[in-house]
């Protein structure tokens, strides 16, 4: 092939019990990138549109390029990449539109490649475009926007990544708020040290999150997805999220949390029907604290970054 273009799904990263480990990807939206074989060994970005217009098209300092000319320098390659970027996924909301970016540039890369690399090899990549994005490298939105599904990052060096079942049914409801916050913001009020019961009681709401998610048991997702070290510390930078999450439980979600570094906030909930009221009951409260977000249902997406 000489030109793919490609889908790559938003995500939401932590899901409440896992810091920087835990993510899933979305159907209802992500990014499209187009990508071309030039001669050259270089990255051209002919254009960006969609949510995020005024991206830099220097490849150095977005993240598509900067993963592209890395891999074009890491393997020799003597002809290069022309990219086209459609951004669905908002800049600073907290669904992994740089993780999008890099891990779409790849994917499409990689198909017109004489001798593709693997996921695992492709992420160490994308983990790069992560560095470029926020200062860290960090894998909890490259890793399920790659993989697909639920994926748990065990670790990066080496790479060790296990994709989480899903129970059957299962719905995310997503509201992202008409505001930017900055990941590094977002990362910058977390403390370094944290008390040793937060720590204890978190280990124990992932250790029930796990096990609610491989044995199918709603009810055990539901008591355990309740994020008692992160979330406290975030939620002040979310104007309306603690009206949202309330409107969220108070009408049967599995939980409610933020997603990634925030302000996009996200749900669980059973059944496409109830997640619909769900959504509504959600953008209803934010509404009424004088915010106006966009809002989706997204079924999980369980493959990843894929070629349209």
């Amino acid at each position: 092939m000489e030109k793919v273009t490609v889908f790559a799904p938003a995500t939401c990263a932590n899901v409440a019990v896992g810091f920087d480990i835990l993510g899933f990807a979305l159907n209802a939206i992500g990014d499209s990138i187009s990508i071309e074989r030039i001669d050259e060994p270089k990255v051209v970005i002919t254009e960006i549109t969609g949510t995020n217009e005024n991206l830099p098209l220097d490849p150095v300092l977005n993240v598509s390029g900067a993963v592209l000319l890395k891999l074009i320098a890491d393997h020799q390659l003597n002809f290069g990449f022309e990219l086209s970027i459609h951004k669905g996924i908002p800049l600073g909301s907290g669904m992994g539109g740089s993780a999008a970016s890099s891990v779409g540039a790849l994917v499409g890369a990689n198909a017109l490649l004489d001798s593709p690399l693997s996921k695992n090899e492709l992420l160490s990549y994308a983990l790069l475009g992560e560095k470029v994005a926020s200062g860290s490298a960090h894998g909890d939105n490259v890793t399920p926007c790659l993989f697909g599904g639920l994926t748990l990052t065990r670790s990066l060096d080496p790479v060790d990544v296990i994709n989480i079942p899903v129970p059957e049914g299962v719905f995310a409801v997503i509201l992202h708020p008409h505001y930017r916050l900055d990941t590094r913001l977002s990362r910058s009020v977390l403390k370094k040290d944290l008390p040793l019961a937060d720590f204890v009681a978190q280990s124990a709401n992932l250790a029930g999150f796990m096990a609610g998610c491989y044995s199918q048991d709603i009810s055990l997702i539901k008591r355990s997805l309740k994020d008692v070290l992160i979330e406290p510390r975030r939620a002040s930078l979310l104007p309306g999220f603690f009206p949202v999450k309330r409107a969220a439980l108070d009408n049967g979600a599995i939980g409610c949390s933020i997603s990634g570094s925030g302000p996009s906030i996200f749900a669980w909930v059973e059944g496409q029907e109830h997640a619909d009221k769900v959504r509504r009951e959600m953008v209803t409260a934010l509404e009424s604290e004088g915010l106006q977000c966009d809002s989706w249902v997204s079924e999980i997406n369980r493959q990843g970054a894929f070629i349209l």
